[in-house]
């Protein structure tokens, strides 16, 4: 038994390696190439998709992130010109935000599909039991590690810069 179960841990390090690697890397990449993470760029794909204004808790929905982690990299866009942030005309409490000039242009010359996207893909091709399942699994093996307590920021985006190389 005991075999089974190191075989059976190998197999889901190895999974859980090879997508933070992945993460990683393409992160890296999208920051030395493109000069934004990849959460920003994902955010701004989100903005760019959704064709409009939203409000912050809309692009946490869209990129399946929480509200307090779509708002650092928001403001991280919002400082670069990328994406315009106001008050709602309807209700004042409501901050809206959306794809400024800029940032449409830049999404003109740098689209490229996200790690976030193909992973967001990969798990809503699973039939939605097994999504469950892995939910709670994960979920479990979180707690049992003594992670729940930690932020679930976006992917390689909790350093105090969004600037590349900082």
């Amino acid at each position: 038994q005991d075999g089974a179960m190191d075989t059976d841990s190998s197999a889901i390090l190895d999974a859980i390696r090879r997508i933070v690697q992945a993460v990683r890397l393409s992160s890296r990449r999208t920051e030395h190439e493109i000069g934004v993470s990849g959460a920003q760029l994902f955010v701004l794909r989100k903005l760019a998709e959704a064709e409009g204004v939203l409000s912050i808790s809309e692009v946490a929905a869209l990129t399946l992130t929480h509200l307090s982690s779509v708002s650092v990299v928001v403001g991280r866009l919002v400082d670069r010109g990328f994406v315009l942030r106001s008050h709602s005309a309807e209700d004042g409490r409501r901050i809206e935000i959306r794809l400024s000039a800029k940032g449409k242009a830049f999404l003109q010359r740098n689209a490229p599909m996200t790690m976030q996207e193909h992973l967001v893909k990969a798990l809503a091709m699973l039939p939605a039991e097994k999504r469950s399942l892995l939910a709670q699994l994960l979920t479990s093996v979180v707690a049992e590690a003594g992670f729940a307590h930690e932020d679930a920021s976006m992917f390689f985006e909790d350093g105090s810069s969004g600037e590349p190389g900082r």
